[in-house]
């Protein structure tokens, strides 16, 4: 079993004719998930990757009935991406996309929930359940089927631990990259029941950072509804106060947000909070031994 996605999932990729679109429907497809359509206004009739490319999602809809999508459209354009794809009966939509303005991801948010389906991201790198079905950017070697379900913030973080999780043995049921904007279509709380209600996924690794308040109320739902073991790593710790980070979500905000607000509030619901990331295949030996 896995979490919104598996290896019947059909998907359809809009702006399949660009480098990013084109480079990154061909990972997927070498990791074997099943791409059914691309989506390129004004390119209707050619092929990319041996499928065939649509003038719009609900064409593509039609004939190709896929049940997901993937947008790598500039941000000028993808909220009436995400929305073309809503309309057209996708329930799950993946927006790698950086750079949209909150209104609009907030609109394609509003649209999902509306039409009960689920936006991932802006701004991330997707999502996959390992060894049945990549929808995203990430390095297909280091997913392999596995007891451990990842939910993060941050891709590059949560690549470093899933590659060591491998490393070490422990290959993953589903990951998902939740994005790194202000306004994303889905929470750690969203994820956790679904991997708590996963029979495959046994260990449940949080990837976080500083900023926001996310964190905080995962651990009010753990301790509340998850009796899966739970490990947290933590990015932003040596942060110097006030500065930026790079994700629009990383802002610490009247006080709220701190690194060790989060810490004390994972520690207290009973999660193993890692210092490094090289620490979270090591509790995971202990826990799954």
């Amino acid at each position: 079993m896995a979490i919104y996605i598996d290896e019947k999932t059909r998907v359809m990729v809009q702006g399949i004719t660009g480098n990013q679109g084109s480079f990154h429907a061909r990972q997927m497809l070498a990791y074997g998930t099943r791409i059914v359509a691309g989506v390129s206004p004004g390119k209707g009739g050619q092929e990319v990757e041996g499928g065939p490319v649509f003038d719009t999602a609900e064409a593509a809809a039609v004939q190709e009935r896929p049940d997901a999508s993937i947008l790598f459209v500039p941000a000028a354009f993808a909220l009436d991406g995400a929305l073309e794809a809503l309309h057209a009966g996708m329930k799950v939509v993946v927006v790698i996309t950086e750079g949209i303005p909150v209104h609009d991801a907030m609109t394609m948010i509003a649209t999902a929930r509306q039409k009960g389906a689920v936006v991932v991201g802006p701004n991330t790198f997707g999502l996959v359940s390992s060894g049945k079905c990549k929808i995203g950017i990430m390095p297909n070697q280091i997913y392999t089927p596995g007891p451990v379900g990842v939910v993060a913030r941050s891709g590059t973080l949560s690549y470093e631990i899933v590659a060591n999780l491998q490393e070490a043995g422990y290959g993953t049921s589903t990951v998902v990259g939740l994005g790194g904007d202000r306004a994303v279509g889905l929470n750690f709380i969203d994820v956790l029941p679904e991997l708590e209600a996963d029979p495959e996924t046994e260990l449940i690794v949080m990837v976080g950072e500083i900023g926001g308040t996310a964190e905080e109320e995962a651990a009010k739902y753990i301790e509340a509804h998850v009796s899966k073991p739970v490990i947290a790593y933590l990015a932003g710790k040596s942060a110097p106060p006030g500065k930026r980070m790079g994700h629009a979500g990383a802002i610490i905000e009247r006080g709220r947000g701190t690194f060790q607000a989060k810490v004390e509030a994972l520690s207290a619901a009973g999660v193993e909070v890692a210092e490094l990331p090289f620490q979270v295949p090591e509790l995971a030996r202990k826990i799954l031994a």
